[in-house]
C-alpha cells in the first residue's frame, strides 16, 4: 500500500484556497472517519485517520472554516488496531459542527448520504469530496492485473453518491457490497489517473503511469517470449516427427531410393531437432530452405507410394506428435 500513503501524504498538502472546497473536503473526512457519540446527552464528533498529516489538515479545516476547537489524539496500537491511529474530536461544539459538515439535518437526525452541498455543489466540490473520502477511508494498489483505487463507504447511500459525483467528475465507478462493507471501485487504469488528478495528487499519477508503463511492457515482453517458446517446442516437435517419417522412409526404400533424397533424409535424422534453414546450411553443397523441404517431400511421397504397392504400413505408421517430448532438448 505504498502508494496509498504516498498519495494521502501528497493530497494532505495540497492548497486549497476555496471556502466551498475546503467544506466540502472536511464533510467527506468526517463523514467517511467520523462518528456521532452522545456524551452526558451532548453530540460529540469523532473522526480516526491512519495519517498524522491528514489529521492536521481536518483540524485545520474545523478550525479556520466553521472557527471550532477540536482535539487531537494518538491511539497506539493495541489489540485489533495493528497500526498508529490519529483522533480528530470536537466536544463542546460537537453538535453545531455536525449540523454545517452536514453529518445532521436540522432537526437533529443523522443523514444516512452526503450532505446536499455536496451532492449539488460545483464540479471543485465534488473534487474536494472525493479528496476528503479518499484521505479518510481510501486505497490505491500498484497498477497491474488487480490495480484498483477503492473507497470503503459507511453506507450504500453514500457510495452511490460518491459515484455520482465521480460520474459529474467524468469518471466511471462502480457501488459494490464486498468483505461485508460497502465500497465504491475503480479498476480501468485511466480512470484511476483521472481521478487521481481531478483530486490534485499529480505527482502520484505520474509515479502511477510510470508503474504502468513498466508493467505492461514486462507483461509483452513475457507474451513474446512465451509465444516464441511455444513456436520453438511445436517446430521441435514437428522436427522430431519428420525423423521417424524419413527413418521409416528410408526403411521401405532400403538401397533403392535417389542419393540427393537420401542425403535430405540422412541430415534430418542426424539432426532431428534442426531447422530446414539449419539443414541447409550443413548441406554439402549447400542448398535453401525450399530445396531441403522438398527433398524430404519427395522422399516421403516415393516411400508412401511404394509402401501402398507393397501393402505395408507408411512412413507415418507410429509416429504420434501429442506424445512426443515437449523440450526443445528432447530427441537429442
Amino acid at each position: 500500500m505504498a502508494l496509498t500513503g504516498d498519495a494521502k501524504e501528497e493530497l494532505s498538502h495540497l492548497e486549497v484556497t476555496r471556502p466551498s472546497a475546503r467544506k466540502a473536503e472536511a464533510a467527506a473526512m468526517l463523514r467517511f472517519s467520523g462518528g456521532l457519540h452522545l456524551v452526558a446527552g451532548r453530540v460529540v464528533v469523532e473522526a480516526e485517520l491512519d495519517s498524522a498529516a491528514v489529521a492536521r489538515r481536518l483540524h485545520g479545516i474545523i478550525a479556520d472554516m466553521y472557527g471550532h476547537r477540536a482535539e487531537l489524539a494518538v491511539l497506539a496500537p493495541s489489540g485489533i488496531r495493528r497500526t498508529t491511529r490519529y483522533l480528530v474530536r470536537v466536544e463542546r461544539e460537537g453538535g453545531m459542527l455536525a449540523r454545517q459538515a452536514g453529518l445532521l439535518d436540522a432537526r437533529g437526525r443523522p443523514v444516512r448520504g452526503m450532505p446536499p452541498f455536496v451532492v449539488g455543489g460545483a464540479l471543485v466540490d465534488a473534487e474536494a469530496a472525493w479528496r476528503g473520502a479518499f484521505l479518510a477511508r481510501g486505497t490505491l494498489t500498484e497498477p497491474g492485473r488487480s490495480s484498483a483505487l477503492e473507497l470503503s463507504c459507511p453506507g450504500p447511500e453514500v457510495a452511490l453518491a460518491m459515484v455520482g459525483a465521480a460520474r459529474r467528475l467524468g469518471v466511471a465507478s462502480k457501488a459494490r457490497e464486498a468483505r461485508g462493507a460497502d465500497r465504491v471501485v475503480l479498476r480501468d487504469g485511466d480512470a484511476i489517473s483521472a481521478l487521481l488528478s481531478r483530486m490534485g495528487a499529480h505527482e502520484t499519477v505520474r509515479t502511477w503511469e510510470q508503474r504502468r508503463t513498466t508493467r505492461e511492457v514486462k507483461a509483452t515482453a513475457h507474451r513474446l517470449a512465451n509465444f516464441d517458446d511455444a513456436n520453438l517446442r511445436r517446430s521441435a516437435r514437428a522436427a522430431v516427427a519428420a525423423g521417424q517419417r524419413v527413418q521409416r522412409a528410408l526403411e521401405i526404400l532400403g538401397e533403392d531410393v535417389p542419393e540427393h533424397l537420401q542425403a535430405a533424409g540422412r541430415l534430418r535424422l542426424e539432426h532431428r531437432q534442426a531447422s530446414l534453414e539449419e539443414l541447409g546450411r550443413l548441406a554439402d553443397p549447400p542448398l535453401t530452405k525450399d530445396a531441403v523441404a522438398g527433398r524430404i517431400r519427395r522422399l516421403l511421397a516415393t516411400a508412401d507410394k511404394r509402401a501402398e504397392d507393397l501393402g505395408i504400413p507408411g512412413t507415418d505408421h507410429g509416429v504420434d506428435e501429442d506424445h512426443l517430448p515437449s523440450s526443445p532438448d528432447a530427441g537429442r
